[in-house]
This record gives structure tokens, C-alpha cells and sequence, in this order.
């Protein structure tokens, strides 16, 4: 049976957001059991469970992350809509899911710090990782990512910034091992890189091309390990030069190269992108990061 009306999904959807059905009828102003009415009819008409319900509420299936997931989508586009209809399309409430690399949480958190502070009612949910989230499902609002521009016709694509990479050292291994003379010379150097021979970072790419796989002593799957690695003398490592500026311990033995930088892209699914919410920190976050350069 094909559902008709948003009503039907709604009280799902704010059980699953929420956890419990008594969280859910508060949310939307009724009794508890018609939120369950809503929800046992909508499982029928579904012929899936998506909820599994035990002592300390609900907890969504797959099914049920799945319609959480597409129903977030739908809510934020019907809340925007009625605030432009009241006149109060300016506010910025609600959710707002940025997702990235975990690499650039560090240059990224203290300007969504500084966007919340300026709008109060706003929850910020910074989700970092290798997964790339879904955004036609409503996954996330805002997704900035590296490396080729993506490609999906669904999503508003916009260039970020030019992300240089530049090759780093701790004062403690400068004072150990020396500085590389060349690009030869890193050869007796110990390096710290990725656990995964295949990885596709760029700068990666070019180690694995220029410098015997033996030289790479100190291998992690995570970049925060081997920024801590570097710091710690561990060896030779690939940081953002953005990122390194505030990291005065570290040393920069090797400037940034056209060949080991990732362009970053903002994405947006064509959905959302001209939501208010969406518009005010895209806005934001471009006159954050302007005049950026290489630390």
C-alpha cells in the first residue's frame, strides 16, 4: 500500500528521532496512543517492522533508520517552507549535519563553534569519517569533500579551498635524523604513513611512488594517530599546512607541492541548498576561511 500523506510518517519519524513515543506525542501535541495508532498502521502498510520496542523505549530497525534518514530531509524542507510563509524565513533552528574527513575537523570546529554561538537554537551534528553520507536521503545538510569534484547531478557542487599539503617533522626527530636533503634522501628517513597501501589521498599516492614501502615505519589507518605520531618524532609525515599552523612544535621540512594537494569541495543536495539554514552557513564558513593561506 503506497503512503499518502506526511501525517503518516511523521509520528515515526519523531519516535525514531526521539527514542520513545511519549517523547514523540510531546513533540507533536498528542496522546501517546496515537503515535502508536500512527506507527502500528504504518508498519502494516510497510509489511516491515521498524521499530524494536523493549522496557527503555524504541529503537529503529533498519527500516527504520532508513525512514528517519529520508524523513529529517522532508522536515527541515516543511519547517523552512512555513517559516518563509510566516515571514520568519531568517531564523536558523533545528539540526544542522556537516559532515567531513576526520583530517579537517581540527580547521573546521572552531567555525562551527562560532556559528552556533550566533544562532543559539541551532544543534550541530559534525559527523567526520571515510563513509560518504548520503545527502539525497537527507544524511546530512552540508558535505565538504576532497579530491575530484563529485559528480552526482542531484548535488550543488561549489569549490572550497585548496587544501596544500607539505611534509613535517618534530624539533626532536630535526635534532635526531636532520632535515631531507632531497626527495632521494628520504629514502634513510623513517616516515609515518598509511596502513593501507592503496589509499588515494594524494600525497599518499606520491609516497608510495617516490619512496620504498620500508621506509614507512610508522603506519596507521587514522589520521589523528599519525598526526599525534609525527608530534611525537615517530618520523616524516604528511600534514595539511593549514591545519600545521597551529601546531608550533612541528617543523616543515618540505614546502607544499601542486602534486600533494587535495581541492575541497562543498556539497549540497539541490533539495536543501537554498534553505536559509543551509544558505546562512555556507555564507559563513566561505568569509571564515577567506584569505587563508599556508601556515
Amino acid at each position: 500500500m503506497t503512503i499518502t500523506t506526511w501525517d503518516e510518517v511523521r509520528p515515526a519519524y519523531h519516535v525514531a528521532r526521539l527514542g520513545t513515543v511519549s517523547g514523540a506525542a510531546e513533540a507533536l501535541g498528542v496522546h501517546h496512543a496515537t503515535v502508536i495508532r500512527h506507527i502500528d498502521s504504518l508498519e502494516a502498510q510497510l509489511g516491515v517492522k521498524l521499530f524494536q520496542r523493549h522496557a527503555r523505549g524504541y529503537t529503529a530497525t533498519e527500516a527504520g533508520a532508513d525512514l528517519l534518514t529520508v524523513a529529517q530531509a522532508t522536515d527541515d524542507q516543511f519547517t523552512q517552507l512555513a517559516g518563509r510563509i510566516r515571514g520568519q524565513g531568517d531564523s536558523v533552528t533545528g539540526e544542522l549535519v556537516v559532515t567531513s574527513l576526520s583530517s579537517f575537523a581540527q580547521m573546521l570546529t572552531p567555525i562551527m563553534v562560532r556559528f552556533q554561538a550566533a544562532h543559539p537554537g541551532l544543534v550541530v551534528r559534525f559527523l567526520t569519517g571515510d563513509r560518504v553520507f548520503r545527502l539525497e536521503y537527507g544524511e546530512a545538510h552540508v558535505a565538504i569533500r576532497a579530491g575530484a569534484a563529485p559528480q552526482d547531478p542531484d548535488n550543488v557542487v561549489q569549490p572550497f579551498l585548496k587544501d596544500p599539503v607539505a611534509l613535517y617533522a618534530s624539533r626532536a626527530y630535526i635534532a635526531e635524523m636532520g632535515t631531507p636533503k632531497d626527495d632521494a634522501d628520504l629514502a634513510r628517513h623513517r616516515i609515518c604513513g598509511p596502513d593501507d597501501v592503496d589509499s588515494r589521498a594524494p600525497f599518499f599516492r606520491w609516497l608510495a611512488g617516490n619512496v620504498p614501502r620500508s621506509s614507512v615505519t610508522y603506519r596507521t589507518g587514522d589520521i589523528m594517530g599519525m598526526r599525534s605520531a609525527i608530534s611525537e618524532g615517530a618520523g616524516l609525515g604528511f600534514l595539511s599546512a593549514i591545519e600545521a599552523r597551529e601546531m608550533p612544535d612541528l617543523v616543515q621540512v618540505m614546502p607544499p607541492r601542486p602534486e600533494w594537494e587535495s581541492p575541497l569541495w562543498l556539497v549540497t543536495h539541490v533539495d536543501l541548498h537554498r534553505t536559509v539554514k543551509v544558505q546562512s552557513f555556507l555564507r559563513f564558513l566561505k568569509e571564515e576561511v577567506r584569505g587563508w593561506t599556508p601556515g
